[in-house]
């Protein structure tokens, strides 16, 4: 029995690809790829979670090449995510030697699954799978996004690797309204 659940989870896999590159293909043919570049048109960047229902095209009505978009376990600013924005930010400066390069945009939402990282057995079961440290996963629970999302537009405007050309605002996206607030608008790194 086990087999044939596998094997029809597969089966749905597939077809869920095959769906995907069937519209790819029309997205490809109707020029939907045209004006994407690397600098993105409204100078902006998203850190958000990886979670489907808080995509940020869709939620902030984003076309291809309007905003680059960074997606990790609820959006939070960590060292990779930090080491991340300072190549993109190296990269722009390169194509930019001058004048601002773009606006990061931290968004954390509501119902976050991030909240499971204050859970001691759910934390514990999931540093062991992965090797990490216990007491790090912690830091990144998502209990209350507005005050979490202070936390990591701070941990942006502090960092050394961040470029003094960038500026960095926070949002959070309420699940049950649709609505994204500001927390922190817009400030320059350090």
């Amino acid at each position: 029995m086990t087999d044939l659940n596998l094997a029809g989870r597969d089966r749905l896999a597939a077809a869920g690809m095959r769906t995907a590159i069937a519209r790819n293909e029309a997205f490809a043919a109707a020029g939907g790829h045209e004006g994407a570049s690397l600098f993105p048109t409204l100078g902006l960047l998203v850190i958000s979670c990886l979670d489907a229902r808080v995509d940020p095209a869709r939620i902030l009505g984003l076309d291809v090449g309007e905003a680059l978009v960074i997606r990790n376990n609820g959006g939070r600013v960590t060292p990779q995510l930090i080491n991340d924005l300072a190549y993109v930010s190296q990269l722009a400066e390169t194509a930019r030697p001058e004048g601002p390069l773009f606006e990061v945009a931290v968004i954390h939402h509501t119902q976050c699954g991030a909240a499971r990282l204050a859970d001691d057995a759910f934390r514990h079961r999931y540093a062991e799978r992965i090797g990490a440290n216990e007491s790090t996963l912690r830091d990144y629970a998502i209990l209350d996004p507005a005050t979490t999302v202070i936390e990591d537009v701070d941990r942006l405007l502090r960092s050394d690797a961040i470029s003094p050309r960038v500026t960095v605002s926070g949002h959070t996206y309420d699940i049950a309204t649709g609505r994204l607030q500001t927390v922190i608008p817009a400030a320059r790194a350090a």
